[in-house]
């Protein structure tokens, strides 16, 4: 219902020219105005390849949040005008160029659903992630059966029944993962 002319269109050329689409600002504030009309304390996001990195700490902060409302860039992005207007928080998922920004919204979505209460069949999946020990960490290797496969066996800790022992050995696992693959 937002977009304008006869052939309905979100998108124009850009001023000033170059190649692409840029979507319109018309039909987005259209649509964002309607969208805080049900709920004025949405909070408002935008994909964006210079936005915030997404990491686990804000996303349990939107996790918290009633209404998220994400808006994603397209084509070559979104009227300048439109985050002058509602001042959306732009994020990214790293330093590479999508070619749209609905992939970063799943991969949001997706993130902040795991942290809803009741969305997994178990809730300490959730709570012993990467990155949720201290210390942002990576998780630990995980073995199922068999015991033994083309050579390569579950180490033997994990075996001992030992509890101290097991929780002993994925911390110092957590540890030497996160320290080998994220040095920075």
């Amino acid at each position: 219902p937002w977009a304008g002319g006869r052939h309905k269109t979100v998108d124009d050329r850009p001023f000033g020219g170059g190649p692409g689409m840029v979507l319109a600002a018309p039909p987005l504030a259209g649509c964002i105005d309607w969208l805080l009309t049900t709920s004025a304390r949405s909070r408002l996001l935008i994909t964006g390849p210079q936005g915030r990195l997404l990491d686990q700490p804000w996303i349990a902060e939107l996790a918290q949040e009633q209404h998220v409302i994400v808006l994603c860039g397209h084509y070559e992005g979104i009227d300048e005008r439109i985050v002058e207007l509602y001042r959306p928080e732009e994020f990214s998922v790293g330093d590479l160029v999508l070619s749209g920004g609905e992939l970063a919204a799943l991969i949001l979505a997706d993130a902040v659903t795991r942290l809803i209460p009741g969305a997994l069949g178990n809730a300490a999946s959730a709570a012993q992630d990467s990155f949720t020990h201290a210390g942002e960490q990576l998780d630990h290797p995980c073995y199922t059966r068999p015991r033994e496969f083309r050579g390569l066996s579950v180490p033997d800790a994990l075996m001992s029944g030992d509890h101290a022992r097991i929780a002993e050995w994925r911390e110092e696992q957590r540890r030497t993962r996160t320290d080998r693959r994220r040095a920075n």
